[in-house]
């Protein structure tokens, strides 16, 4: 039996390294890759690109399942806003090719994952909004602590979901270094996930669908969690339903 490959979309990123200052590059964290490396799977890093933007099969007759990074704030005008002073760094080209891809992805029936932005991209990508600067709206620094470290909430997810199925637990601790979220939910998703706290939405999936589910935190860098393992899973078939997710507290990770 051949791995199921999984497309891992790129950020692009300006970073400095040796005699190089300010080099763009295209590039994925390495522990999306190894996720899907312990689940079985190859993984297969995808830079934005314009051409499969129109035509998004170029791309996704070669790949099995597609997780959607995370990375640099979603460029407002994608979902027809004006920039808050606290969104900076998009990319649009890549904001282009992530639409196109989730869009015929979900056509097509084809497993999708969205990890934090990736969560963001799958709302925005069906018509939904994002609240450009959740400190504002939630009245606290819960979910992106300063100075580049990690936040810890309480997430407990809706039973009998896939984000509750695929997570295998109902409610669980992750660590969260994000400020935008969804606003307006896109259509046909449902909210399926909530951080405890300040009842932020935390995960969105598509009923219907073989596997298409948004989650804000990073399952890729917690190696206990089964969330890329069920989208692995879901590459060659539907994820199992006979999975009884009971309430515990664990520790996940997650990076804007």
């Amino acid at each position: 039996m051949s791995a199921p490959v999984i497309g891992i979309c790129a950020a692009i990123e300006r970073v400095s390294w040796g005699v190089w200052d300010g080099y763009e590059v295209t590039l994925a964290p390495r522990t999306y890759v190894t996720a899907v490396q312990r689940a079985g799977g190859i993984g297969l890093v995808l830079p934005p690109d314009d051409a499969v933007a129109a035509e998004p099969d170029l791309l996704l007759d070669h790949v099995d399942a597609l997780i959607l990074a995370g990375g640099a704030d979603i460029d407002p005008a994608s979902y027809g806003a004006e920039t808050h002073p606290e969104t900076r760094g998009t990319w649009p080209e890549r904001d282009r090719f992530e639409i196109s891809l989730a869009q015929r992805a979900l056509e097509r029936d084809m497993p999708v994952l969205g990890i934090c932005r990736g969560m963001q991209l799958l709302n925005v990508a069906l018509g939904g909004t994002l609240d450009q600067h959740l400190p504002e709206s939630v009245g606290n620094e819960v979910h992106r602590t300063l100075g580049g470290t990690f936040g810890e909430h309480h997430v407990r997810l809706q039973p009998a979901s896939l984000a509750c199925a695929a997570a295998g637990v109902e409610g669980f601790v992750v660590w969260s270094h994000h400020h935008q979220g969804v606003d307006q939910v896109g259509e046909g998703l449902r909210v399926s996930g909530w951080s405890v706290e300040d009842d932020l939405v935390e995960a969105i999936e598509l009923p219907g669908k073989r596997f298409a589910l948004g989650v804000v935190w990073h399952p890729e860098e917690d190696p206990d969690s089964n969330l890329i393992a069920a989208l692995v899973q879901a590459a060659d078939g539907p994820i199992s339903g006979d999975i009884d997710p009971k309430s515990a507290h664990r520790r996940g990770s997650e990076v804007a």
